[in-house]
């Protein structure tokens, strides 16, 4: 089932945000993630938003994120962006029913 994270980040040290967002993508590539959008200017609609980014990816499932998540390479680079931003990071589960393939008694 598809997840989605979805960061919210308040900069506290924009040097080291900005070490961590270079060497994002080169991780990222490597756990078939999407990035579906990141915006430092998200239009807020309704209540406070106290923070400076949004990001949102998807991820094939749960394990394929925490695959991300958890490798070494990410771990590493996660020290810059704890450095560099406070963050809030809520994994959501898809509201669709996973594809099951069909199976048929009489063949195609």
């Amino acid at each position: 089932m598809t997840v989605y994270a979805i960061a919210q980040l308040k900069m506290t040290d924009r040097a080291a945000y900005d070490r961590y967002q270079v060497r994002f993508f080169d991780v990222f590539k490597k756990f078939n993630g999407r990035l579906l959008a990141a915006d430092e200017q998200p239009r807020v609609l309704e209540g406070a938003w106290p923070h400076d980014k949004l990001v949102m990816m998807s991820f094939p499932d749960e394990a394929a994120f925490l695959a991300f998540s958890n490798s070494p390479d990410y771990v590493e680079i996660s020290q810059d962006r704890k450095a560099g931003a406070q963050a809030t990071v809520l994994l959501v589960k898809d509201l669709r029913p996973p594809a099951r393939a069909a199976t048929h008694q009489n063949g195609p």
